[in-house]
């Protein structure tokens, strides 16, 4: 069986594997809107919110300027997984950008188990799980 993240729409391969090739990269293009809406969402509110009312809700306490940080990180990593594919420039971008969000999940994934919350943990895990696919599939394509 080939590979069906290395089939380039373009040779003479046949209709099923270039339908089934549009579909996983369409399911790509999903995960990555989500993504980026996700990130942005929580990083500008990041940026958005004074330091004192973030504080305030965590059981772990950050340094606001490491919060500022992280909310540029992710507003960053936002941009980094829609605008390569999307302006067609540098597109090994997303997968830098899908593996720099994947370090902030695990960042939070750490905290929020700290904290003593284990089935909250798993809601970074989803997203960072979403993070590794998008970071593999951009990988494999090689191509937008």
């Amino acid at each position: 069986m080939r590979n069906l993240l290395s089939i380039p729409l373009s040779d003479g391969s046949s209709s099923k594997e270039r339908k089934r090739s549009m579909i996983v990269m369409s399911i790509l293009w999903i995960v990555q809107g989500l993504l980026a809406l996700l990130f942005l969402f929580a990083g500008s509110m990041k940026l958005i919110l004074p330091i004192e009312a973030m504080t305030a809700q965590m059981t772990v306490p950050l340094p606001g300027l490491f919060l500022r940080f992280i909310g540029v990180a992710e507003v960053a990593g936002a941009l980094g997984l829609i605008l390569p594919g999307l302006l067609r420039i540098r597109p090994g971008l997303t997968t830098l950008a899908a593996a720099g969000l994947l370090i902030i999940m695990i960042g939070a994934i750490v905290l929020t188990l700290l904290s003593g919350g284990i089935v909250a943990a798993l809601l970074p895990l989803v997203f960072g799980l979403l993070c590794v696919v998008v970071a593999y599939g951009r990988r494999s394509w090689g191509w937008v």
